[in-house]
């Protein structure tokens, strides 16, 4: 009977070393790769707009761009105070880019902040049972960076800025 409990004591401890030695980079969303709906690739369509004359409507083409389609980018152009029609130019509003940068860039910011990432995936990589059941631990691993959106905007409200699409104060 003990040496029954002892293999099984010592086939448990196997198994709790090989977990723990995983190598490779950090999941902390275990479940990430799996094929699913992409939530952020749903954009709703544009108001429709009754046009001033039906004789000036653009002949509709099978495939082609609809007046009423999404378009993020060049929306997220205009709305930083840039020149959408660039991007159909062929080309980045050099003027946006520019305004962008006025206080400077780092050409390298994305690969310091990927290396940065990594080694903060890398320390918060989940107990060893979070990772032998492959536990969520994003939120957990992520916590201290999570913004209070209530405080920002009592701080942003307090500061004088304007937040009309926020819930007017005292309105959860």
């Amino acid at each position: 009977m003990r040496a029954g409990l002892a293999k099984i004591a010592g086939a448990l401890t196997l198994a709790l070393a090989l977990a723990a030695c995983g190598s490779g980079t950090p999941r902390l969303m275990p479940h990430s790769g799996k094929a699913g709906p992409d939530e952020f690739a749903i954009v709703p369509t544009k108001p429709l707009e009754q046009p001033a004359s039906y004789a000036f409507l653009p002949e509709p083409t099978p495939g082609g761009a609809n007046r009423v389609d999404a378009t993020p980018h060049a929306d997220a152009v205009a709305a930083l105070g840039g020149r959408p029609a660039a991007l159909n130019e062929g080309g980045i509003d050099g003027g946006l880019v520019n305004h962008a940068s006025r206080y400077g860039r780092d050409d390298g910011i994305r690969t310091q902040l990927a290396t940065e990432d990594l080694a903060h995936r890398k320390r918060n990589d989940g107990r060893l049972l979070d990772r032998l059941f492959g536990r969520n631990t994003y939120q957990r691993a992520y916590r201290g960076h999570a913004l209070d959106q209530q405080a920002e905007l009592d701080r942003l409200r307090r500061a004088g800025v304007l937040t009309p699409t926020a819930p007017p104060p005292g309105v959860q």
